[in-house]
C-alpha cells in the first residue's frame, strides 16, 4: 500500500534541468529513409518557458551517417482560430514581438501578399519582413537565367518590402491562425492598444482538418453522431449528478480527469462548471459555460468597490466576458481568461497571475525593462486592490452574449453599489458570436 501511495504521475513535457535523476530523452528504433536500415529517433517532450511545449526529434543511422532533426509544437489547439492585425506606424512598431504558430499565415493586404503557413517562430514584426526578403532573394539568380520577367517582378516585390521598414506611409499586418496560438505583443500592455486588433472565429471544416482535429475523410464539421449525443444529452436529469470525462491537463499536457456539473445560480440561470485536477504537476483550473444559450441583449455589469465583503462576491465570467477597471485604464478584452467561477478577488488575482506569470513578451532576457516596470507597477496597484489598501474603483463585466454574473448581496433588492445595464449589441458583435449568419426561420427551406 505504501509503494502504491508513491507513485506518482510525472507530467509529459517537462522543464529542462541539468540535475535530473533520469534522462527524458527517449529513444525508439525507426527505419533510415537513406539506406533503409534501422536507425534511432531520439524524442524530446520539453517546455520553452513562457512559449509553448514542443516535441524535439533526432533521428541517426550508424549506417550511412545520415541525421536529422525537427521541432514540433505539442500545445492544445484552442476552441476558436485567431486572426491579428496590427497597424505598423512607427519603427518601433517594427519591434514587437510576434509569435507564429506551424499553422499561421502572415499577408500584408496593401502588397497583396500572403505568406503560407511554416514552421513556428518567435521573432518580431522586422523579423517576418526579413525572412519574406530572404525567401524571395534566394532564387534569384536562377530565375533572372531561367525567366528574367519573373525575376523582374520580384525585384520590384522586395524593394517594396524593405520601404516597408521606413514605416511612411505605414501598412497592415494580419496574421489568421486556425489554431488560435499566435500572438503579437501589446507595448502598451495591459492597456488596450490602439493599432492591434483580435478577432476569433469558428474553424471552417478545411481548418479543423489542417489542425488535427478531424480526419481527412471528415465531410461535415459536426456528425450526426455528435447531434444524437447532445440531444441524450438533454433529454438527461443533471442536475444533482457530477459527470467526469477524460482531458489533458492544459499546463503539462499530461492525462487527467475533468469532472462536469450543471449549476443553477440564484436570481441568474443554469451554468455549467467544469474543474480539473491535474495529479502529475498540481495545476487546478475551472472553466464556466453557459447553460442556456446567448441572451438577447448584451449585459453590462458595474461594480464599485467599497469594503472587505465586496472582494468575496461571487462572479461567473463567461468566456465571451470582458473586463474593465476604468482607474487603472485597465481593459481585458472578450475572450481572454476563458470562463470563470470565482469571487472578485478570484478574479484580480487570476488577471494579475496572467498579465505577468504567463506573459510570453515580460520574461527573460529579452524582455523590454520600460514594459516589464509597467506591467510590474500595474500589478501593485491590482495587489493594493486585493488586499483592501485601494477603494472606489470601479469592476466592470461586459459579456455582449449576456451569460456573465456579478452576486447581488442585497438580492432580491437593488445593489446601492452595483449597476446592470442591458444593450442590443453592435454588427461586430454578433459577428464573433456567430449569430449574423444564423438562420432561425424556415431555415429547412432554400434561401
Amino acid at each position: 500500500m505504501a509503494d502504491q501511495g508513491d507513485v506518482k504521475k510525472k507530467p509529459l513535457f517537462t522543464d529542462l534541468d541539468a540535475d535530473q535523476d533520469e534522462s527524458p530523452v527517449t529513444e525508439v528504433e525507426s527505419l533510415c529513409m537513406n539506406c533503409h536500415s534501422q536507425g534511432v529517433t531520439r524524442l524530446l517532450l520539453t517546455r520553452i518557458p513562457f512559449f509553448k511545449e514542443v516535441i524535439v526529434s533526432s533521428f541517426s543511422c550508424d549506417e550511412c551517417g545520415y541525421q536529422n532533426n525537427e521541432v514540433q509544437t505539442g500545445g492544445n489547439v484552442q476552441k476558436k482560430g485567431v486572426t491579428i492585425t496590427l497597424h505598423v506606424r512607427t519603427k518601433q512598431d517594427l519591434n514587437r514581438q510576434v509569435v507564429l504558430s506551424p499553422y499561421a499565415s502572415v499577408s500584408i493586404p496593401s502588397l497583396e501578399f500572403e505568406a503560407p503557413p511554416n514552421k513556428g517562430s518567435l521573432t518580431t514584426v522586422e523579423g517576418v519582413i526579413d525572412r519574406t526578403v530572404e525567401g524571395l532573394t534566394q532564387d534569384q539568380p536562377l530565375r533572372k537565367a531561367l525567366d528574367p520577367d519573373t525575376a523582374a517582378k520580384i525585384d520590384i516585390f522586395i524593394e517594396k518590402m524593405i520601404k516597408l521598414k521606413e514605416t511612411l506611409d505605414g501598412f497592415n499586418l494580419v496574421v489568421d491562425d486556425p489554431s488560435g496560438n499566435s500572438f503579437i505583443e501589446n507595448p502598451y500592455a495591459p492597456k488596450p492598444d490602439p493599432d492591434l486588433s483580435g478577432t476569433n472565429y469558428t474553424r471552417s471544416l478545411e481548418q479543423n482538418k489542417l489542425v488535427g482535429i478531424l480526419g481527412d475523410d471528415a465531410l461535415e464539421n459536426i456528425t450526426e453522431e455528435e447531434h444524437a449525443i447532445e440531444s441524450d444529452v438533454h433529454t438527461l436529469d443533471q442536475s444533482n449528478e457530477v459527470l467526469s470525462f477524460p482531458a489533458n491537463c492544459p499546463s503539462c499536457n499530461t492525462p487527467c480527469e475533468t469532472n462536469m456539473k450543471l449549476v443553477k445560480i440564484p436570481y441568474f440561470k443554469e451554468v455549467v462548471i467544469m474543474a480539473t485536477n491535474c495529479e502529475a504537476c498540481g495545476h487546478r483550473d475551472n472553466e464556466v459555460k453557459g447553460a442556456t444559450g446567448i441572451e438577447p441583449k448584451g449585459i453590462k455589469t458595474t461594480l464599485k468597490l467599497t469594503k472587505p465583503s465586496d472582494l468575496t462576491r461571487d462572479v461567473l465570467k463567461s468566456d465571451t466576458c470582458g473586463v474593465v477597471i476604468p482607474e487603472l485604464e485597465f481593459e481585458l478584452t472578450h475572450g481572454t481568461l476563458g470562463g470563470k467561477f470565482t469571487t472578485v478577488e478570484g478574479l484580480l488575482t487570476k488577471v494579475r497571475d496572467q498579465l505577468m506569470g504567463s506573459n510570453p513578451f515580460v520574461q527573460g532576457d529579452s524582455s523590454d525593462e520600460s514594459h516589464r516596470n509597467k506591467l510590474t507597477t500595474f500589478c501593485g496597484k491590482l495587489d493594493e486592490i486585493i488586499s483592501g489598501k485601494r477603494w472606489g474603483v470601479h469592476l466592470v463585466l461586459d459579456d455582449p452574449a449576456g451569460n456573465s454574473f456579478l452576486e447581488n448581496v442585497y438580492a432580491p433588492e437593488p445593489d446601492p453599489e452595483m449597476q446592470v445595464e442591458y444593450y442590443d449589441r453592435t454588427f461586430g458583435q454578433n459577428e464573433e458570436l456567430g449569430l449574423n449568419d444564423m438562420k432561425t426561420e424556415n431555415y429547412t427551406t432554400d434561401s
